[in-house]
């Protein structure tokens, strides 16, 4: 199971009463946010992880890549060099 741990706090405030769903984009997208961290967890730790880990360095070039391991889980710490590439690897995932 793959659980992302730190999320960017958004203070979104919604201006639209019909739709609602205006905001600023930039209340959305921080461009200085770029790293991401999953702690994963369950029986096939090490694997998932290694998945992860592959996915992220296949589909970024400039991706770096820590991870931290515990008895019951690794903690994969991913900084990538744009803000839209961490949204993507997110998106394409299921992060």
């Amino acid at each position: 199971m793959i659980k992302t741990i730190t999320q960017q706090e958004v203070q979104v405030s919604d201006s639209c009463n019909d739709c609602g769903s205006f905001v600023d984009i930039g209340t959305v997208i921080d461009e200085q946010d770029t790293r991401l961290i999953l702690k994963i967890t369950g029986d096939a730790v090490a694997e998932e992880a290694e998945d992860i880990i592959t996915k992220a360095k296949i589909r970024f070039d400039s991706v770096k890549v820590n991870s931290e391991q515990t008895e019951a889980d690794i903690t994969v710490i991913i900084d990538f060099e744009f803000t839209a590439e961490k949204m993507i690897f997110q998106l394409e995932n299921g992060l």
